[in-house]
C-alpha cells in the first residue's frame, strides 16, 4: 500500500493532548535477557536514558512488567525528577512468571494494582499514558476480561487524576474501535512494520479517528522466520532505497513507518547509545514518492 505522503512530517505529532517527537525510545531492551531480571551494566542503561532525553526524546515507553520492576527502577534512577514535557507510557494488562513467562492479567482489580505499581516504581502521582495490554491475538480461545469493564477501571482511574491518557495494545481492529468509542483512548500500539502489515485497516482507522498509532516490532518480530532485522537488511527494494540515501536497511524501514501515516510514533529500544543515535537520525531521512513506491514491492 502506498503511503498518502510523499514528503514525511519528521517533527512532532500530537499523542492524545500532548505533542512529541516523532521519534521516542522503548525502555524494553534496558532488561536483562528476555525483558527478566536487571541488565549485566545497569548505569549503561541509565546512561542510554540519559542520552535519549538530552538528544531530545520525550516519549518513553515502558512498563512495570519489564523486568518486572527493573525498567522503570532504572527510569526513575536516570530521570527523576522528570523533565517538564517528557511524557512516560507505561501498560497493564499483563503479569510474570517465576521463570520470566508471560501471562494475561486482565481483570479490572488487577489493572488498578498494576497501575499503582507504575505510581510507585516510577514515583510519579499521575502516570501520563497507560496501554491496557489485551491477549486476544496471543490466545484467541482464552476467555479475557470484557473490555468495557478494564476500560471501565481505567476511566475510574483517569478520574480520579491517577492516569491522564489511555491508550490500546494488542488489539483487533474491532477491539479498537470499541475503546475509542468507550474510552476516549488515544493511541493503538500493535505489531506493525514494513514486513507486517496486517494491522492495516487498523491504521487507517487510527487515521479516521485522529489516533496515533505507536508500533512495536517496528523492524519486524525476530521470531519471524529468518528474522525480522534479517529479512530487513536482505531485501533488495530495502536495500535500494538505503543505498540511495546513504543509510542502513533498518533506517530505511522506520522512515517507511514514519511516511505511513503522520501520527505514527516510533519508540524503538536499544542498550546501545550509537545504535540509539542511529534511530534518531531516521527522522533526517525524506522518502519521495520513487522510494514509496519501490518499498511497496517489499513482500510482507
Amino acid at each position: 500500500m502506498t503511503s498518502d505522503n510523499t514528503t514525511a512530517d519528521h517533527g512532532t505529532a500530537n499523542l492524545g493532548h500532548a505533542t512529541v517527537n516523532r521519534i521516542g525510545y522503548g525502555a524494553m531492551q534496558l532488561a536483562g535477557p528476555g525483558v527478566f531480571g536487571p541488565p549485566a551494566d545497569p548505569e549503561n542503561a541509565r546512561a542510554v536514558l540519559r542520552h535519549a532525553v538530552a538528544s531530545g526524546v520525550d516519549h518513553i515507553d515502558t512498563a512495570q512488567i519489564y523486568g518486572p520492576d527493573v525498567v522503570n527502577d532504572l527510569i526513575r534512577e536516570a530521570l527523576h525528577p522528570y523533565p517538564e514535557g517528557l511524557v512516560l507510557a507505561t501498560k497493564v494488562g499483563g503479569a510474570r512468571d517465576a521463570q520470566g513467562g508471560w501471562l494475561p492479567a486482565g481483570e479490572p482489580v488487577s489493572l488498578k494494582a498494576q497501575v499503582e505499581e507504575n505510581l510507585r516504581s516510577l514515583r510519579v502521582e499521575r502516570l501520563d499514558l497507560v496501554n491496557l495490554r489485551r491477549f486476544e491475538r496471543d490466545f484467541p480461545d482464552a476467555a479475557e476480561p470484557a473490555l468495557a469493564d478494564q476500560l471501565g477501571a481505567l476511566v475510574e482511574l483517569r478520574e480520579e487524576g491517577k492516569i491522564d491518557m489511555i491508550g490500546i495494545s494488542n488489539a483487533r481492529l474491532e477491539t479498537v474501535r470499541e475503546a475509542i468509542d468507550l474510552a476516549g483512548v488515544v493511541c493503538v500500539q500493535n505489531a506493525y512494520s514494513i514486513l507486517d502489515r496486517t494491522d492495516d485497516a487498523i491504521v487507517d482507522l487510527a487515521r479516521e479517528r485522529g489516533v496515533a498509532f505507536v508500533p512495536f516490532f517496528p523492524l519486524g518480530s525476530a521470531f519471524l522466520a529468518g528474522g525480522g532485522p534479517a529479512r530487513i537488511a536482505a531485501d533488495e527494494h530495502i536495500g535500494a532505497v538505503a543505498a540511495k540515501h546513504g543509510v542502513a536497511p533498518s533506517q530505511i524501514a522506520l522512515a517507511w513507518l514514519l511516511a505511513r501515516y503522520e501520527r505514527m510514533l516510533l519508540i524503538p529500544g536499544t542498550a546501545s547509545i550509537a545504535h540509539l543515535e542511529e534511530n534518531l537520525a531516521v527522522g533526517a531521512i525524506e522518502l519521495d514518492a520513487e522510494d514509496l513506491a519501490r518499498l511497496d514491492k517489499v513482500q510482507p
